[in-house]
This record gives C-alpha cells, structure tokens and sequence, in this order.
C-alpha cells in the first residue's frame, strides 16, 4: 500500500489510471473527483508525515497497489447486513461509514451479529467533518463507483488481494482501566444512559459525573478477554442524560481509563511496524484531546475520524490494516 496527501488533480490523476484507492477530504475536495474504483469519507482532520494538521483542500489517498481486482458497493438501509456478501473470495473489505447516521447506530448496535462478518478482514472509519461545523453540516461518504455523496448508508471497498497475501488488522490502544476506577455496568445497550450499576449501586450517572469530577476525556473501557475496547463520552446533558460515541453493552463491567502520560509519544512506542506501508486511521479525540497537531505518531499516516472500525465499532483508538505475503506470514 502506498499513502499521501495529494491535490484534486493528482487524486484524480490516481483514479483515472484505475488504481484502487480509499480517500479521505472534505466534503468539497471530494465532490470533484471523478468515477473510479474508490471509496471516500469526510474529514479535514490528518495525521501526515509531517505531524496532525487540519486540511480542507487537498485529500488523503491511500492506493492498494497489490490489489488484483475491487468491487465498490454502497449498502443502505436494510441491506447494511449484507456488507459481507460482495467479498472476493480471499480478500479484503474496507467500510466507510457517516457520523451520526442511522447506519451509524445500526452497525454500531448490531453489526457484530451480521453474516459472516469475521470471515475476512473488514477495516475502516466513521467519517467526520470540521468540529465547528457540526451543527451546520453533516458526515458523508463517497460511492465513488458513481462518484456520488452519501449522507446515509455505508460505501464498502471489497479488495481482492488474491491467495499469496494475507491482510493482517491490528489496533493501537492508548488506554487501560484505571484498577482504582468504580467499576460501571448498564442495563441496556446504546450511545446514551441516563444510569448505571456503580460498584453494585443503580446511580444516576450524570450526578455520579459531576459528584466525582469524573475527567470525560478519558473513555470508559472495557476489558475483553484481553482487549481493551472504549467507549468515549460524547456530551452530558440534563435531559438526555450521558451521550457516547460508541454504545456501551449491558453487563458488560467499564472502568475509566488512566490518563496517559504523552499521548504522541505513547502512540510511537506502541505504533511498531512499518506505517508508510499501511492504512491507518486516528481518533478525532485522541487528535483532539492530545493535541496531536503538528505531532507525529510514528510514521503512521491517515485521518483522524469520528469512530473507527475493526470488524466492530471503536473509540479513541487507531486501526490499521497491512498486506504481507503469506508465505512471510506464515513464517512469522
């Protein structure tokens, strides 16, 4: 694989030598892009070579140069269950999927139960738009098949990258329960809870937030066989009550995170590996939060989005995906 960020022209230049390619732009950068094989997602928000920046004009390209054939298909409404069912037989699936849609919820509460969905390697993103236009603008993403915007659904990359290489996902994680952190449970899944289980104790949560100066940059996290999974706070409000990025899952146990100590320099010890060779997307709170602009994350390179996506939903983790061959694979 190979990333960059590139002008309209030179993208346009990829995509008409029929290369495959996932992009990440602004709204506005990605509307002029032609027809190709090639999904899109918005966001202004990059991780670059040179450090976290924000971009409206030029796009974020990253080109599967081993890719021996690519489908694009755009899922809406029912039909998001069925993302599996377009994959090459040993292949690859990216997922772009818009903020606050309802695919959004849909994948997020379900798509762990849809048909053969840990079969093959499926990566990806929830795009995102500049934080102060949230109110005047809304997530898209791009079927770029058509070259058409889509405010609902998901546009799915299935990649063939034949039986001599083999796609390995893996996530990077900054967080882990803080052992001195209440433990937390709910009684229902969802992006919002107004209580929760607190050390035994049905509570109200917005109460409990404010009571213990509880700090909302760091996530909730819970501990799955091994895995450390967020779950980020999205707002608090009075009469809604506690809004997440992700849902959170009933019974499962939460602990907040502890803090860590550098975000930029705890992502390069734990970002090992060849990042120039890899796609990779970086949370917008870890971008955020971190203040990671103008900060390298080792050399791993991509958009900062609202969500990210290894096989399931995260928060406030990068995912990245590489393609080695399998014959190193299986050495390794």
């Amino acid at each position: 694989m190979k990333n960059a960020m590139m002008s309209v022209a030179e993208a346009t230049q990829c995509i008409e030598s029929g290369a495959v390619l996932v992009i990440a732009g602004s709204e506005a950068a990605l509307s002029q892009l032609p027809a190709g094989k090639w999904v899109g997602g918005t966001s202004v928000y990059f991780m670059t070579a040179t450090g976290g920046r924000v971009d409206r004009e030029n796009v974020f390209v990253t080109e599967f140069d081993d890719a021996r054939d690519a489908r694009v298909v755009m899922y809406v409404g029912r039909d998001l269950d069925q993302l599996t069912a377009n994959r090459f037989e040993n292949g690859l699936s990216i997922i772009l999927i818009p903020a606050f849609s309802e695919a959004h919820a849909d994948f997020a509460l379900n798509g762990a139960s849809f048909p053969g969905l840990f079969e093959q390697p499926l990566m990806g993103w929830i795009s995102g738009m500049h934080l102060d236009d949230t109110a005047a603008d809304s997530p898209k993403v791009v079927d770029g098949a058509t070259a058409t915007i889509h405010a609902e659904g998901a546009a799915v990359l299935h990649v063939d990258i034949g039986q001599d290489m083999i796609a390995d996902i893996d996530i990077v994680n900054l967080f882990e329960q803080d052992p001195d952190a209440d433990e937390l449970q709910f009684t229902e899944d969802g992006f919002s809870a107004k209580t929760a289980i607190i050390n035994g104790k049905e509570t109200d949560l917005l109460s409990y937030i404010s009571e213990n100066d509880i700090d909302t940059e760091m996530p909730l996290v819970a501990n799955y066989a091994g895995a450390m999974i967020n779950v980020s706070f999205q707002s608090l409000d009075t009469e809604s009550g506690v809004a997440f990025y992700a849902p959170v899952v009933a019974g499962v146990t939460y602990r907040q995170a502890k803090a860590p100590a550098n975000f930029a320099r705890k992502f390069a010890q734990l970002a090992t590996g060849n990042g120039t060779e890899e796609l990779s997307c970086n949370c917008i709170l870890n971008y955020v939060y971190g203040e990671l602009e103008g900060k390298k994350t080792a050399d791993f390179t991509g958009p900062a989005t609202f969500g990210e996506i290894a096989y399931i939903l995260l928060n406030q983790t990068m995912v990245r995906v590489s393609l080695q061959a399998a014959a190193k694979a299986a050495v390794a």
